[in-house]
């Protein structure tokens, strides 16, 4: 019981690839897109690299500096970031989490993802191919 509970998200993983290959339909969820934020443009870029070199995306959008506003340790914070846009498999996600926290240089790294729900599907085949053999 408990292993069928663990492998769950690679059998759901896998039945979804199965049936999209079959029906040629695109299952929502299947890929989502991750935000990472970064202390400057060299830092997303290595991060980006890395990334890439793990095959743990199809592709990595860096976006140009952003003024961002949080909250650190009881005060007001204000600085400027550069964001990474990740997209990847839904079941990559925990993979990436955990990558992106082992070389980031924030104590606590951004890393959320959104789910995509609808899109081109000629697209969503490249991400696939893009990721297949990992």
């Amino acid at each position: 019981m408990a292993l069928s509970f663990l492998m769950y998200p690679v059998l759901r993983s896998v039945a979804l690839q199965v049936h999209s290959a079959v029906t040629g339909s695109y299952i929502s969820g299947t890929h989502s897109v991750a935000f990472i934020n970064c202390l400057n443009e060299q830092i997303a870029k290595d991060i980006a690299r890395a990334i890439m070199d793990k095959k743990l995306a199809a592709c990595v959008n860096i976006l140009p500096k952003s003024s961002t506003l949080y909250f650190w340790k009881g005060e007001i914070e204000e600085s400027t970031e550069i964001l990474l846009l990740v997209k990847t498999r839904t079941s990559k996600i925990s993979e990436l989490s955990s990558y992106v926290r082992s070389i980031h240089p924030f104590e606590i790294p951004e890393v959320i993802s959104l789910p995509i729900d609808q899109g081109n599907p000629l697209y969503f085949k490249w991400l696939e191919e893009s990721m297949a053999g990992d």
